[in-house]
């Protein structure tokens, strides 16, 4: 990593505290310039800005995104920020102060699938982006590092933004699709049909979502850590567990693997399409009314799970 991650007892649920906090005043003011006028003052070979989150809707969304080198190293230690602007050109928007989150757990929680992957991500940067309408918008990042303001490039071309009535993804106030997730019963004990992390989560797969769901709070969590292409699987199913320690007494929480038999080559299980789900990870809070609090896509900390669990819980 291109930056270190501080830890320590007082840390919060044992994920790693914010590093120097971003503020506006540390990034030029819009003012009406496009994106190409905004890079133009800044050095180049600045840092690449990857988005973990690909679903976009009008009003305010959360912006997760990795910081990276040029070669890969993922960057702890910076403050940034992100404008977005109508592709193609137009006035552009910002800046959006990104906070800092450590995908960090506390070491019972940590599996062999994440410890052992030298690419799981590890730190996430979230900014709060308002997309006052519809279209297709592009995304420039703004970073310190080194007392240099330097520009982030997207790796993501483009954030398409649609009308949020038209989002297929089930968002807050929405009754998701009963859908049933295969428990351990289900599969005469055989997890690893229905788990692809090392160690087993056993605690993840006791809970059949459809029976369930309208009686009990819901944390459902789709993802698949051995396979996953965004590499952020194993750190959230991690966050999960961890999470789960704490609220296992007032929410059920489920994992559901991504693919049939566990092989990218068979596609989507059901489950998925019946969320049409575009990416992974993704999860999903559930009242007991049996509609979505929250929805977080990609890469999450524990303090943002613990937050959209905590809207679950309220009558």
């Amino acid at each position: 990593m291109a930056g270190g991650c501080r830890g320590g007892d007082d840390d919060k649920d044992g994920a790693s505290q914010a590093t120097p906090e971003a503020r506006p005043d540390q990034f030029p003011r819009s003012e009406g310039r496009t994106l190409s006028e905004l890079r133009r003052d800044l050095p180049e070979g600045g840092p690449v800005l990857a988005p973990t989150v690909s679903r976009f809707v009008t009003g305010k969304n959360r912006l997760g995104f990795g910081l990276f080198t040029t070669a890969r190293a993922q960057i702890a230690d910076a403050s940034a920020a992100v404008y977005i602007a109508p592709l193609g050109g137009g006035e552009s928007q910002g800046p959006f102060v990104a906070h800092y989150q450590s995908l960090e757990v506390k070491p019972q929680f940590l599996s062999q699938t994440s410890s052992s992957d030298p690419d799981a991500a590890k730190t996430l940067y979230v900014a709060e982006v308002p997309f006052n309408k519809p279209g297709n918008y592009e995304v420039l990042g703004m970073a310190r590092l080194d007392d240099r303001l330097v520009a982030a490039t997207s790796a993501m071309p483009e954030l398409i933004v649609v009308p949020e009535k038209k989002d297929p993804v089930p968002g807050p106030g929405d009754a998701p699709p009963a859908i049933h997730t295969p428990t351990l019963t289900d599969v005469s004990g055989d997890i690893a049909s229905i788990d692809t992390r090392a160690p087993h989560d056993e605690d993840l797969h006791r809970v059949n979502f459809a029976d369930a769901l309208g009686k009990k709070p819901i944390v459902l969590t789709f993802a698949t850590p051995l396979l996953c292409q965004s590499r952020v699987c194993g750190p959230v199913v991690d966050i999960a567990l961890q999470v789960q320690d704490k609220y296992r007494d007032q929410a059920d929480f489920i994992h559901m693997e991504i693919y049939h038999d566990n092989e990218v080559a068979k596609g989507f299980r059901p489950q998925v399409g019946a969320f049409n789900l575009p990416s992974e990870p993704w999860v999903f809070t559930i009242d007991r009314h049996g509609k979505v609090a929250a929805r977080l896509e990609g890469a999450f900390s524990a303090e943002e799970l613990e937050q959209a669990v905590k809207k679950a819980l309220r009558d």
